[in-house]
């Protein structure tokens, strides 16, 4: 008698996309229970706090089961999917619906006639940390996520229900307009309102003379460089050089350690209409100028077409915040975790300053704040950075012979 073929089932689990990723939000299966799937064939669709992203397979065969479906949350490492090999055997339905409830989490379960439980509720962290921060209680919420588990759109759901943190009267302040957040907003304003919880962080601030900087743009532009590096491509370089002086701005805190990196890989935060996206520039320290502006141009474009990949968005170890464009002078940006440093900077204008003679001139003029986290890093050393940064930034042949 012949054997039946041993059916080999592949899980498909959340991988993590960013550093800072805890779930993600299916946006759209790009491929349907039953269908062929190569490896490196765009699988799924799916958002993440920093942006949306479409995920590789990394298996080939046959779609077998979709268990998070489109608009569902998963968290980082669990199950949304499964797979076959090709020309396979179809798993038994039983075995996929189990693979929604892996065996190491508890599953939620319904409540017996007296209405209570010894078993925790199942929903993600960042349901747990919404239901705490609104005041409600999981026992009294369903959940619509993967095997019932709860997610951050329920919690809201019940908040509003319950007329808990979620105010719906008009009062005197008009009509009132619910601006429903994406799940990226959503996940930025998580993470923003931990780093400022949990982050005992300092600002130090410098106004950086960026007279000369100014000149060496003039002449670049005139030898025609294309692309012409920008003011902030200089501070990028700038920071870069600064923190292969003081790798110890140049770490993260995570888990009572803090670990120093080798490579100095600066982010720079870019705006789009509903999300903030720090892409990364790799080796920024090594990268001449010309390379920067490149790269940055580069990362701007395809943030704005949302078509940024999981590999530029990891690894940042610093980050460069810029809203000179907008006319802002000053201001304080937050750390970005678990990176220790993020740099804000303001715009480049002509400001009065005193002369040689002391005599009032107009300079370019350009303002920064560091803010640091004071568990990794000391005023001292956070002054002694933005000092040589300055001194880059005011000698700026540094920047261009350097890399």
């Amino acid at each position: 008698m012949k054997a039946e073929p041993q059916t080999h089932v592949v899980d498909v689990i959340m991988p993590r996309l960013s550093d800072s990723m805890e779930e993600a939000t299916v946006l759209r299966w790009l491929k349907q229970p039953g269908a062929p799937v190569a490896k490196g064939e765009p699988l799924v669709e799916v958002e993440t706090d920093k942006a949306t992203i479409v995920y590789e397979a990394e298996f080939d065969g046959v779609l077998e089961a979709i268990l998070v479906a489109e608009g569902g949350s998963a968290a980082l490492g669990e199950v949304i999917a499964q797979a076959r090999s090709e020309g396979e055997a179809p798993a038994p339905r039983k075995r996929v619906e189990a693979a929604a409830s892996p065996p190491a989490r508890a599953t939620a379960t319904a409540l017996p006639a007296t209405g209570r439980t010894n078993q925790r509720r199942r929903a993600t962290p960042v349901a747990r940390r919404l239901a705490a921060e609104l005041g409600v209680p999981l026992e009294g919420v369903n959940g619509s996520g993967p095997g019932g588990r709860i997610v951050r759109a329920d919690v809201r759901s019940a908040a509003r229900a319950g007329g808990t943190g979620l105010p719906t009267g008009r009062g005197d302040r008009g009509a009132v307009t619910d601006v429903r957040l994406t799940p990226t907003q959503r996940t930025i304003a998580l993470r923003m309102t931990e780093s400022r919880a949990q982050v005992p962080e300092f600002t130090l601030e410098a106004e950086i003379d960026m007279e000369a900087a100014a000149a060496l743009r003039d002449e670049l532009r005139d030898l025609g460089r294309d692309p012409l590096p920008s003011f902030n491509d200089l501070v990028v370089k700038a920071a870069a050089l600064a923190l292969r002086d003081f790798p110890g701005l140049n770490a993260s805190y995570e888990d009572g350690r803090v670990l120093r990196f080798g490579r100095v890989n600066v982010g720079i935060a870019v705006a789009t209409d509903d999300a903030l996206v720090v892409p990364t520039i790799f080796d920024a320290d090594r990268l001449s100028i010309f390379e920067i502006a490149r790269v940055a141009r580069l990362m701007v474009e395809r943030v704005g077409r949302r078509d940024v990949g999981v590999e530029d968005l990891r690894d940042g170890t610093f980050t460069v915040s810029n809203l000179g464009m907008y006319g802002v002078r000053r201001f304080n940006a937050v750390i970005n975790p678990p990176q220790a440093a993020i740099l804000a900077v303001g715009e480049v204008a002509r400001r009065p300053a005193v002369g040689v003679a002391g005599e009032i001139v107009a300079r370019y003029q350009m303002d920064v704040a560091l803010s640091c986290d004071h568990r990794v890093v000391y005023g001292a050393e956070a002054a002694r950075f933005l000092q040589r940064l300055k001194l880059l930034l005011e000698r700026p042949v540094a920047l261009v012979v350097n890399g």
